[in-house]
């Protein structure tokens, strides 16, 4: 990002920045000259030259996040020219990212001594009094910025959004306003009723949310989808129908396949397509060092799965916590592993006897690692594999991706070859980054322009986007479940010796599909194709 000057007109942009996870927007300054939008207003202050290369370099380094350094630059140019508005005003949005607000301030309110007119600055304290929660005194500045500019339409949004959050009584006495914050209290109140609590390493309350995804939002996967909604849905949305056919309600279901495929995008579509509230286990909050706790903190989320029916149990990473016993410190006899798995088969036995309104679903990379005792029916019966998108899939990922970003016409086509063997997390990576090149555009000569094939191709053509993520996932797992011969020498003699993968005969059926994919995609062959494919159509067609 950077800002340039145009001819007699002052340029603004609203950005959204984010500063150790906490949103933060802003208005910045992107050019100088005469400020159009308020009637009246004399042209700005002519800046010193020196000072505005300072300006400039102060603006290159807030592009490369380098605030501090951005700081110094535009202190450098006001101590050079005492009446550069501009420099105290994008100096004053450093440090407001750097929580440094009371030098922000302070700078904002030089710009409003040298423009008293400015409709920025009173926008940016707003704003800054806004994260601080202080409502009216938002509420105050985004008033004075309409005043300034009463066509100002992003003054109008904010100060709409402050007034739906507060109730203005008046108080007839002393005339002054009493604020209610009625709804921002109830909505902060349901949220801490809705969070995880832990106490003592036990866990006490388990939040849950609900998913507004549903199965159109799935691109592909048609025969998974139909399963999903004729033994999933509609056992939670009907299980009336179920027992009267005297079809076995479901219980628990393993999603498996290679990493960034969806898995968790189609539990939130389940979610959303039952209406179902959903509890996402994770393994740090049920593992405790103290005896008793792991089994309490299990029960916890069975529990409040019960009080919130319909509700989907989910386990991410099933593997980490549905670990096979026996297998020494890692999750043999003994080990905390060995007391969460016993928990779980508790647990999962107390479901079958009142399944309904809950379904358990498991989601893991590595089904091989899972417990056998959790694989069996009436717990976690059915699997299903969730395999890396086809071509045609790839294409529809990339239009769903773009579908909400301004675009020029795209190449889906080409896109989905170049794109042979990537996931979905890997396309949806790669759509993100590009609309990063328009928006820059837009910012640093504030003239938009739409997303197209060039900003495409040039992120696939980005060392650091070469390849897939599933390349080097299919390399790691190939040793676990492929058999291998080993040549060693024993006594002289030449002997072939075959190490067999994690898999049992067994599981060699069950996650056929799987293995069949792994012993594909490793294959040197299938390897170069891939990469002759994505080259291809990168540099040709």
């Amino acid at each position: 990002m950077a800002w340039t000057e145009q001819n007699n007109s002052i340029s603004i942009i609203l950005l959204i920045i984010y500063n150790d996870c906490s949103c933060f927007k802003a208005i910045l300054v992107v050019s100088e000259g005469q400020d159009s939008s308020n009637e009246g207003q004399v042209a700005k202050h002519k800046a010193d030259p020196e000072a505005e290369q300072h300006w400039l370099r102060g603006n290159s380094l807030f592009d490369e996040g380098k605030f501090d350094e951005a700081i110094e630059e535009y202190t450098l140019a006001i101590n050079i020219d005492k009446e550069y508005s501009s420099a105290y005003f994008n100096r004053a949005l450093n440090y407001a990212i750097l929580k440094k607000t009371d030098y922000a301030k302070k700078d904002l309110q030089s710009v409003l001594e040298l423009e008293p007119k400015s409709a920025d600055a009173p926008l940016l304290l707003g704003d800054i009094a806004e994260q601080s929660n202080d409502l009216l005194s938002a509420r105050f500045w985004y008033e004075k910025s309409l005043s300034n500019d009463p066509n100002y339409a992003e003054a109008k949004n904010r100060l709409e959004h402050i007034d739906s959050l507060l109730h203005m009584d008046v108080n007839d006495k002393g005339g002054s306003a009493q604020v209610e914050l009625a709804p921002a209290k109830e909505k902060k109140k349901e949220e801490e009723e809705n969070k995880t609590i832990i106490e003592e390493g036990q866990v006490k309350r388990v939040a849950f949310y609900k998913s507004n995804v549903k199965f159109d939002q799935v691109i592909g996967m048609a025969k998974v989808k139909e399963y999903l909604m004729e033994n999933v849905v509609l056992a939670m949305k009907r299980p009336d129908l179920f027992k009267k056919y005297g079809k076995k309600l479901g219980l628990g279901l393993i999603l498996y396949g290679p990493p960034g495929t969806g898995k968790t995008h189609i539990v939130n579509a389940i979610a959303g397509e039952a209406g179902a509230n959903v509890i996402v286990v994770q393994i740090n909050q049920i593992l405790d060092m103290y005896t008793g706790n792991t089994e309490k903190n299990l029960h916890q989320h069975f529990q409040q799965a019960r009080e919130n029916t319909p509700c989907i149990l989910f386990f991410d990473e099933l593997d980490a916590l549905g670990v096979k016993r026996g297998g020494g410190e890692q999750g043999g006899e003994g080990s905390a592993m060995r007391t969460a798995v016993n928990a779980f088969l508790t647990e999962m036995n107390g479901i079958v006897d009142n399944p309904e309104g809950i379904f358990v679903i498991g989601a893991t990379n590595q089904p091989w690692d899972i417990d056998p005792a959790l694989k069996r029916s009436g717990r976690f019966g059915d699997s299903i594999y969730i395999n890396p998108p086809s071509y045609k899939d790839r294409k529809g990922l990339f239009e769903l991706y773009t579908r909400n970003k301004p675009h020029d016409r795209l190449s889906f086509g080409r896109l989905a070859r170049a794109t042979s063997g990537f996931s979905p997390a890997d396309i949806a990576k790669i759509c993100d980054r590009a609309a990063m090149r328009p928006l820059l555009h837009e910012h640093k000569f504030n003239k938009g322009r739409n997303l197209n094939m060039r900003d495409m191709l040039a992120i696939l053509k980005d060392k650091d986007m070469s390849g897939s993520s599933l390349d080097e996932w299919y390399s790691m797992v190939k040793k676990d479940v492929i058999s291998k011969t080993e040549v060693q020498i024993v006594d002289g003699k030449r002997q072939e010796i075959v190490k067999e993968g994690k898999l049992d005969a067994q599981e060699k059926v069950l996650y056929k599909s799987m293995v069949k994919d792994i012993k594909k995609n490793t294959s040197p062959t299938r390897i170069r194709i891939k990469k002759f494919m994505r080259w291809w159509a990168l540099h040709f067609f």
